[in-house]
């Protein structure tokens, strides 16, 4: 089965808490899912952003952020030694009817062009259209356009154009 099927196989949706031995590759190759569970270590997720050269946030306000998305998604690489390490990290926020943006998409840099943040925006977009949601937005930086282009989303669709307002 190719890297991405296995990625998006449902049976990749595992909470680590439930993780066994079987369930561990064997030969030393290490396993890579994603998981839903939320409970995750603030501090390795502001770790992971580092790596990728984001501005490092408060994790008090990191932390509500997570509580109040519709959708949290970690992906894991995990060892035959059970040791696991978060290697990718997406989040979605919804009016739980029509709407949904993503934020946060993270692919450690180790693991970036492997397919891993497609499987990761595939994984997403699958989820929230289980839920009905049929208008998924997100905000790009100049550098990863392509990448989100080449997944389907498009710019302003219908010559829209996003507002913002910031405090002085």
């Amino acid at each position: 089965m190719g890297f991405l099927k296995r990625l998006l196989n449902p049976t990749v949706d595992v909470p680590s808490a439930q993780l066994n031995d079987s369930q561990l590759e064997s030969a030393g190759q290490p396993r890579i899912f994603f998981s839903l569970d939320r409970d995750l270590d603030l501090y390795e997720l502001e770790e992971l952003c580092d790596q990728v050269g984001w501005a490092r946030r408060p994790i008090r306000k990191v932390r509500k952020a997570i509580q109040h998305s519709f959708l949290v998604v970690t992906v894991w690489e995990v060892r035959n030694d059970k040791r696991r390490r978060l290697i990718g990290f997406a989040r979605a926020t919804s009016d739980c009817a029509f709407n949904a943006t993503v934020w946060d998409v993270v692919i450690h840099p180790q693991f970036q062009s492997q397919g891993l943040g497609k499987g990761l925006m595939q994984f997403i977009i699958k989820k929230l259209r289980e839920s009905d949601i049929s208008n998924i937005t997100l905000f790009a930086d100049p550098q990863v356009v392509d990448f989100y282009r080449r997944l389907g989303f498009i710019l302003d669709p219908e010559g829209i154009k996003g507002m913002f307002w910031y405090p002085s």
